[in-house]
């Protein structure tokens, strides 16, 4: 007889219980005790305006606690040696899997750093080619322009049997590094003019130099050394004078009765500052540098880097300079070419990343490219590339607006990648605004209402559909479309651009139209940065504002950066007759406790430090009798502390009225800053919020043109109307406008769009279309037109 079988499902497993990650009461900067579930194994995209809080959930909580927990995994006294990490502001945070992110930090600016060195295809082409090179001309490290020939020979004394043995031995390593400009591909030529005044003696000041001035140590270094007469003028020198001056090698010697290093003038300053990369210098030291110094093409090794050996061993007539110097998508082809048994995995696996390169929409890139010349959104997708051959599942991966800088041609093969990491069993957490990648989600996590103060709440959780009907600003203007213009501005002018040919413009000739706003635009790697970086050079008459990355501390605040906190100091000093100096958290008036911080940090060894609230100033960062004065019945921290909106009330009328410092705070409400709080460190402000800021800064500047680089970066949909308001008023305030933009709505809005293409790199580099939106969309001959016609509805 048949027994009937229990067909009830079997109890889960309590280890495939924890499918969520649990936040509950997180608090960090503007979040008001925010708790959400978040699935894991799914693609969860977090949206809401520029400042609502996503960052601060997403990176500052989550992703910050997942890395200081697998922080906590190593020994002490590996803690020591790695950045210490305090715990998030949040009372519950479990369900956490180990985090990978993958952010828009500008790659390292090493001037030594590519493309191929980032992400490992260099290493591995090195090995392919120590291995099948002809002639054979060593190990991996004489292909690499990272490593320099180094030979020696000496006596060793070694132990052996219980007696003491010398021996003679030799090594010599051959390395790959060009020894003419030491694996940078360029050399430098100092203007010696730009140094000295040869007119005048080093006791008169002849050196003019930045931070070598008369009294300091680095000038006494040369006026007190006694290898030449510090009252004689410089032309005068003999030329053994001269070499000790300008090239004597390091030597230990005593100036000023201090034992010290001596070093020539032109090897010391090549070592202070021409080691670094040209974006990470002070302003002052960048100007000095761009006026003394002219980087020319190493004729040794003709800006490849490497030794004329490496440059020598070819597989099939092609050397490693020439495979780094080719496009990444032809470069993946030659190596699909080559047949080798040998080395049949090391060809899959590279193969694999430069075709990964060319899937993330990067194919137009040479692995020789400089890793500081990449823009934001490049350098994220390049570090992207290491995770997309991964064999880690069940991990954490966190995005940060991985769409910047994408046409909308490239933004479908972008979400295609995370899909896939999504279905190899990982959670993708993404922070997003442009509706295309919103699409796409699992779940969706929408934060405001607002901005800043008034933001920092849950407004929505669940479907995207959900989200359409939810009511909130991301679900009323998720579905959003501009409408192309019923007219467009007259130009009053034109700018030519005659034979441009930077990197791979095709000697463009186009009239770029003035008194109109002109979008330049096209798919990622086209020329558009080329054509309009390389054609218009900031300067007289012309205001370009880049995306690179506004540097300040946590002491620099927008008061600081725009210059506003000048005329507020002067407004408060005029007012009590003393130094404006008191009003400054960086100068006189600040706490002598915390030194104008606000917080006091107590550093715990291997454990994470701790910042408490000043306890003298209570943060406010001033002194006490500083505070007793008084402007409109402010004090200077109470004005500090005020937003934007209210701070143009207070200085727009009445006793406070400074118009300087009024048409600044006009201009950051302008642009959409109006709730930031005048004192808020820089390093709070979300990456939108420092587009802003910079645009508005910029905005003073004289300047007819104003070429402007995805200035919709980091925007949501609501706060993109606001820019093209702001854009038009620049127009019809006489200026004229050049934006390069990825964005529908900045294009549908323009009076003249220049689109390049038709594809990347190679294929790019040409003007495919020029004239008004109407005509791109009825033209439909390109990928821009095809999309922007697919945007507006036509």
């Amino acid at each position: 007889m048949a027994t009937r079988k229990n067909t009830q499902p079997p109890a889960p497993h309590a280890a495939d219980s924890h499918d969520l990650i649990r936040v509950h009461g997180a608090r960090v900067n503007n979040l008001k005790d925010v708790s959400i579930e978040i699935p894991k194994r799914r693609l969860t995209v977090f949206t809401g305006i520029s400042g609502s809080g996503k960052s601060s959930l997403v990176f500052d909580t989550i992703a910050a606690e997942s890395q200081r927990l697998i922080n906590e995994t190593y020994s002490a006294f590996v803690q020591g040696f790695m950045p210490t990490l305090a715990r998030p502001e949040v009372d519950v945070l479990d369900g956490l899997t180990t985090a990978i992110i993958v952010d828009q930090q500008r790659m390292g600016g090493d001037p030594r750093s590519t493309v191929g060195t980032a992400t490992d295809a260099n290493a591995m082409l090195r090995i392919l080619f120590s291995r099948l090179g002809k002639p054979y001309i060593g190990s991996p490290k004489a292909f690499s322009f990272n490593v320099a020939s180094i030979s020696g020979a000496g006596a060793v004394t070694v132990e052996r049997g219980g007696q003491t043995v010398k021996e003679r031995r030799s090594f010599s390593i051959t390395g790959g590094m060009c020894p003419r400009c030491e694996g940078r591909g360029s050399v430098t030529d100092l203007d010696l003019t730009q140094l000295y005044d040869d007119s005048k003696s080093l006791n008169d000041g002849a050196l003019t130099v930045p931070g070598y001035k008369p009294g300091g140590w680095n000038y006494r270094l040369y006026s007190e050394s006694g290898l030449y007469d510090a009252d004689k003028p410089i032309r005068k020198y003999t030329k053994r004078e001269l070499h000790d001056f300008l090239h004597r090698e390091p030597v230990r010697m005593k100036i000023a009765g201090i034992n010290m290093t001596y070093e020539g003038l032109i090897p010391r300053i090549q070592k202070s500052m021409l080691a670094k990369d040209r974006e990470s210098m002070q302003p002052h030291i960048r100007e000095f540098v761009d006026r003394a110094v002219t980087f020319t093409t190493c004729p040794d090794c003709d800006g490849t880097r490497l030794t004329e050996a490496a440059r020598s061993s070819k597989i099939k007539k092609v050397s490693i300079a020439d495979a780094c110097a080719m496009q990444i998508s032809d470069l993946a082809a030659w190596v699909d070419s080559l047949d080798e048994p040998s080395v049949a995995p090391l060809l899959a696996t590279l193969h694999h990343t430069l075709e990964s390169f060319v899937e993330i929409g990067l194919g137009y890139l040479s692995l020789d490219r400089p890793a500081g010349t990449l823009s934001g959104g490049e350098a994220q997708r390049v570090k992207m590339i290491r995770h997309l051959g991964s064999s880690l599942t069940d991990t954490t991966y966190v995005f940060d607006e991985p769409t910047t800088g994408l046409h909308p041609h490239d933004i479908q093969r972008m979400n295609g990648l995370l899909l896939r990491l999504r279905d190899k069993g990982n959670t993708v957490l993404v922070v997003e605004h442009k509706p295309e990648t919103i699409a796409i989600a699992d779940h969706v996590v929408d934060l405001g209402p607002g901005a800043g103060t008034a933001g920092g709440t849950v407004c929505f959780e669940g479907s995207v559909e959900g989200l359409r009907e939810g009511g909130t600003i991301t679900g009323r203007h998720f579905d959003d479309r501009a409408a192309l213009k019923e007219t467009v501005r007259r130009p009053t002018g034109t700018l030519p651009i005659r034979g441009a040919a930077t990197h791979n413009l095709r000697d463009v000739d186009v009239d770029i139209p003035l008194g109109v706003l002109t979008v330049i635009t096209g798919v990622a790697g086209s020329g558009k940065s080329s054509l309009i970086h390389g054609s218009i050079p900031a300067g007289e008459g012309v205001v370009s504002i880049d995306q690179g990355a506004i540097r300040g501390s946590r002491r620099s605040n927008p008061a600081t950066y725009t210059g506003l906190l000048d005329p507020i100091r002067k407004a408060f000093a005029k007012a009590h007759g003393v130094k404006p100096a008191l009003f400054s958290a960086n100068s006189e008036g600040a706490c002598p406790t915390c030194n104008g911080a606000g917080v006091v940090y107590t550093d715990l060894a291997m454990m994470a430090g701790v910042a408490t609230t000043c306890e003298d100033c209570e943060g406010k960062r001033f002194q006490a009798s500083v505070l007793d004065y008084h402007l409109g019945g402010r004090d200077i921290s109470e004005v500090l502390a005020m937003p934007v909106t209210e701070a143009l009330e207070f200085f727009g009328s009445g006793e406070a009225a400074t118009p300087a410092a009024h048409r600044i705070l006009d201009r950051l409400a302008d642009v959409g800053l109006g709730y930031v709080s005048l004192g808020q460190p820089l390093t709070t402000l979300s990456g939108g919020e420092r587009q802003r800021l910079k645009l508005a800064t910029h905005m003073s500047d004289k300047g007819g043109v104003y070429v402007l680089d995805e200035p919709t970066t980091g925007l949501h949909l609501a706060d993109v109307e606001q820019l093209l308001g702001l854009l038009d008023r620049l127009v019809d305030s006489g200026k004229s406008v050049i934006v390069i933009e990825h964005h529908q709505a900045v294009m549908a809005h323009a009076d003249w769009i220049v689109d390049l293409g038709p594809g990347a790199g190679h294929d790019g580099g040409r003007i495919v279309f020029e004239g008004t939106p109407a005509d791109l969309v009825a033209d439909r001959s390109t990928l821009t037109g095809e999309h922007l016609a697919a945007y507006v509805g036509a």
